[in-house]
């Protein structure tokens, strides 16, 4: 059984009647029921294309914050062999929020930064919910400047609501460590590649979100503050965030169009979580065309290009 979000009661409802059948026909050991399984089956794939089929921004916050989605460190353990992580920023202390390392991708070498929320209470508490202190992005700085040295490209994957809001986050110079992180990935002379697996929240995204090739997957948000947040702004409301989530245009199909992002990775039916290795699969096929394209590129072209992607952005909106 999956967890089911709200508006997709009607399926559960459906697939809660198959496990019962299917465990009532197990325990009499005589019943038929095969054909009402397979009746109650194609109702709810039915029902679950339908809904996919007309989702609402709203409803795909709540899809790209599924505790169930594949989160960093399922891609790193999946796409990658001998991933080496480095750990702390040598100056204050290691931000588990924030995961970084060199590993191998079919076989090239490469860098690799990205947000884990967990998976569980423990590991949550652990990567403090994927929402990176300053250590974290002082950290991801180091990571940057060692592929920059070393001529390896940097994949990244975004998936936070943003970067903590603590005061001590605050006194340690939260707003510093996002510039410098930007500012550093505008000077990177490597391919850099990133994927929004879920949630991109604001600087805390964008700090390690600054590619050469964007991409996000099919149900993945990318805004500059949640929903909740820029109803409690606009409307001193949050309880409006369905309507901040509609006219903030933050779905991957909006920023496809509004020429954000580069591609979008289509997602299983009923989202990452319902097909785990067959999404990862899916974001390290287009990982490797996109690394594919920009071999060969001169350091020098790689950050013209980026820096002109970002300039460029919203000039024609």
């Amino acid at each position: 059984m999956y967890n089911y979000l709200d508006f997709e009661k009607p399926v559960a409802d459906l697939d809660g009647q198959i496990l019962e059948l299917k465990k009532l026909a197990q325990e009499s050991g005589s019943v038929e029921m095969s054909d009402e399984i397979r009746r109650l089956e194609k109702r709810s794939s039915d029902a679950l294309k339908d809904i996919y089929r007309k989702l609402t921004p709203w409803q795909k916050v709540q899809i790209a914050r599924h505790p169930d989605r594949p989160h960093c460190l399922d891609y790193v353990n999946q796409l990658f062999t001998e991933f080496t992580p480095l750990a702390g920023d040598r100056n204050f202390a290691d931000d588990q929020a924030i995961q970084a390392g060199f590993a191998r991708f079919n076989g090239q070498a490469v860098a690799i930064l990205g947000q884990e929320k967990g998976n569980d209470t423990k590991t949550r508490l652990k990567h403090n919910f994927g929402s990176p202190r300053p250590e974290g992005y002082r950290k991801a700085i180091r990571i940057m400047e060692l592929a920059d040295r070393f001529k390896l490209p940097l994949i990244t994957f975004v998936d936070t609501a943003g970067a903590y809001p603590g005061v001590s986050a605050e006194e340690r110079g939260q707003a510093e460590a996002i510039a410098r992180s930007l500012e550093m990935s505008m000077k990177l002379r490597v391919p850099v590649i990133t994927v929004v697996i879920g949630e991109g929240g604001s600087g805390g995204a964008i700090a390690i979100a600054v590619a050469n090739r964007v991409y996000m997957l099919e149900h993945a948000i990318y805004s500059v503050i949640s929903p909740e947040g820029a109803a409690s702004i606009l409307w001193r409301d949050s309880t409006r965030a369905k309507d901040a989530a509609t006219n903030m245009r933050i779905t991957a199909q909006d920023l496809l169009e509004l020429k954000i992002i580069d591609n979008i990775i289509a997602e299983p039916l009923g989202g990452a979580h319902r097909g785990k290795t067959a999404i990862i699969d899916a974001a390290g096929d287009v990982i490797a065309t996109a690394l594919k394209s920009l071999e060969g590129v001169d350091g020098e072209t790689l950050k013209q290009e980026r820096r002109q992607k970002y300039l460029a952005m919203g000039r024609n909106l």
